[in-house]
């Protein structure tokens, strides 16, 4: 199989053998993308799932199939061991969370994998588990991986590492360099464990396809009397590219500045049409390209932090996170295809204005359309979620509203994203996170509300919505410790707009309590209280001396009755 910079011959072979369920999963990608080519490489990908976790076919997939799409989405600046440590830390979150929502502790999403990269004329490999990845070069085979595998009594092993397997990885990580004619196997201990080194040497030194060479390799490990799924991929290195682009990396993350760019300025093949916003971190230019006439959102760093390597790490963090979030209420980042001179990262143009100037031009809001403001809000925030990540700065100038009330979620900056302090230092951030109107207090204590802090923020930005104004009034502005905060006392929003139903104001302040023991745990409890009358919130104070429980009861169901007319009148009113 020929290609730009390898000349290459490949091909993998994967059978459920005995057992009827293939819980194994092999894949690769070669980037037809000349300049992923450049900046990726290769990526070819065996998992072997863990049988005795029930999830193990799931696992297995979940694992190949992400590697393969997000090493490709990680900034071009970041080495090949960077990239893939962040992706297969967020795979393994993922899947160690999945294990966690059962309680039968027999079902859990656990999965070998071993990974080999090729770029330029270097081989990487990443390596968790008991599959593994050989070396045939000069006719001698080399085992480039180590099981992690312990025995317990004669001829039973059990996994001592494994995707999924817990909250952090540990991962086997090698590079090396490349020569013409290397052979490489990459296959799960269905086949590993039932044929001899001989053997496999004897099969890998044949000049055939490698193609047939997989067939052989299952045909010999049935012959062995493998028990388990059998999978195998091969790989001929039949020439290495002409030029050495082992430095490419190295130039890329030492990438400049751009200059304050002006109207008409070209960086790039990128055209500038206008300055559409400037702060002392960063600059944000409408831009066309010149081959495609396509306009883009072109956001640069602010020359401020030019010898502030955290910010510039934050900075290059934010085109992992956004590409990563793929979701119709959040912006969509630009995968370059062509080298830069600058750092730079694009995203999709969004021809609409930002919510906090779309609510000074149409506040007072009907309560039907603000709540689908919210509802897509929510959305966005669950999409993030979703991958293990929290924004942590939303507010009403990171969203922008387009045409037919269409949202969009903006800025990565202050996204955290879980697993990224296994592998690199937290950026220390002094008081509030993201604007401290919208910010959970908590971060003030160095607490981590996680999810429950955008859901504080969301009800903040829902409670301005509808009001116009904040849970905890302008002074929220002026706090700068806790002490501050416990002074705050929570404004009723039915005092703001009177419309607004005694369940819908008590699931707000719910969504805005200081104390996380009291407050949503996520979006999806929010919104339902928010849309849906919980019943608790209808429930009046208990008086001193009830006499009459029956009587009282009686009123709480008429009034609930009451409310819910109440409310479907309200939330089906368009202006």
């Amino acid at each position: 199989m020929a290609v730009t910079e390898f000349d290459i011959d490949v091909a993998y072979e994967s059978h459920a053998g005995v057992k009827g369920i293939n819980e194994d999963a092999t894949d690769l990608l070669l980037p037809k993308d000349n300049y992923l080519q450049r900046v990726k490489g290769y990526a070819f990908v065996v998992a072997d799932g863990v049988s005795s976790a029930e999830a193990g076919r799931d696992a297995s997939h979940i694992a190949v199939e992400r590697f393969l799409v997000e090493y490709y989405q990680t900034p071009d600046t970041w080495s090949v061991s960077k990239s893939g440590e962040q992706v297969l830390s967020a795979i393994n979150l993922r899947l160690f969370r999945k294990s966690h929502q059962y309680k039968n502790e027999h079902k859990g999403y656990l999965t070998t994998l071993s990974i080999l990269v090729l770029k330029g004329h270097k081989g990487y490999f990443f390596h968790v588990g008991d599959s593994r990845i050989y070396l045939l070069r000069d006719k001698k085979l080399t085992l480039l991986t180590q099981d992690h595998c312990a025995s317990i009594e004669k001829d039973k092993t059990f996994l001592t590492r494994a995707v999924g397997m817990d909250n952090k990885l540990h991962i086997d990580f090698s590079s090396f360099a490349l020569q013409q004619n290397d052979r490489f196997l990459l296959c799960s201990d269905g086949v590993h464990d039932f044929i001899a080194e001989s053997e496999l040497t004897q099969i890998l030194s044949q000049s055939l396809p490698m193609s047939h060479l997989c067939k052989q390799l299952i045909i010999a490990a049935e012959k062995g009397n493998s028990d388990d799924n059998m999978s195998c991929l091969l790989l001929h290195i039949k020439s290495l590219p002409q030029q050495h682009i082992d430095d490419l990396n190295d130039e890329l993350t030492r990438l400049p500045f751009p200059p304050m760019l002006k109207t008409g300025m070209k960086l790039d093949g990128y055209r500038v049409l206008s300055e559409v916003f400037a702060s002392s971190r960063s600059h944000l230019y409408l831009v066309e390209d010149e081959d495609t006439h396509e306009q883009f959102a072109m956001k640069v760093p602010s020359k401020n932090f030019i010898d502030d390597i955290h910010y510039i790490d934050r900075f290059i963090r934010e085109q992992w996170v956004g590409s990563r979030i793929k979701s119709e209420y959040v912006v969509n980042i630009i995968q370059h295809h062509r080298p830069r001179t600058g750092l730079y990262y694009l995203m999709e143009w969004l021809p609409g204005i930002s919510l906090d100037k779309w609510l000074e031009q149409h506040f007072p809001i009907s309560p039907k359309r603000a709540i689908e403001l919210v509802k897509k809000v929510a959305l966005a925030l669950e999409a993030f979620h979703q991958h293990d990540a929290v924004h942590q700065d939303i507010k009403p100038a990171n969203i922008m509203v387009l045409d037919q009330d269409k949202i969009k979620v903006v800025d990565f900056g202050s996204v955290f994203v879980a697993g990224l302090a296994e592998l690199y230092s937290p950026i220390e951030n002094q008081g509030v996170l993201g604007t401290a109107t919208y910010s959970d207090p908590n971060y003030l204590q160095g607490k981590s509300p996680g999810v429950q802090g955008d859901v504080y923020s969301l009800a903040t930005l829902c409670y301005e919505i509808f009001t116009n104004s904040l849970p905890y009034g302008k002074r929220i502005e002026d706090c700068r410790t806790m002490r501050d905060y416990d002074r705050l006392r929570y404004i009723s929003a039915t005092e703001q707009n009177p419309i607004i139903p005694i369940w819908f104001d008590k699931a707000l302040e719910k969504g805005v309590k200081f104390d996380l023991n009291e407050r949503y745990n996520t979006i999806a409890e929010f919104m339902k209280d928010l849309t849906q009358p919980n019943p608790l919130f209808l429930k009046k104070e208990p008086e001193a001396k009830q006499s009459n429980s029956l009587f009282f009861w009686k009123l709480v169901s008429g009034f609930w009755f009451i409310t819910l007319v109440v409310v479907l009148y309200l939330f089906s009113r368009t202006t």
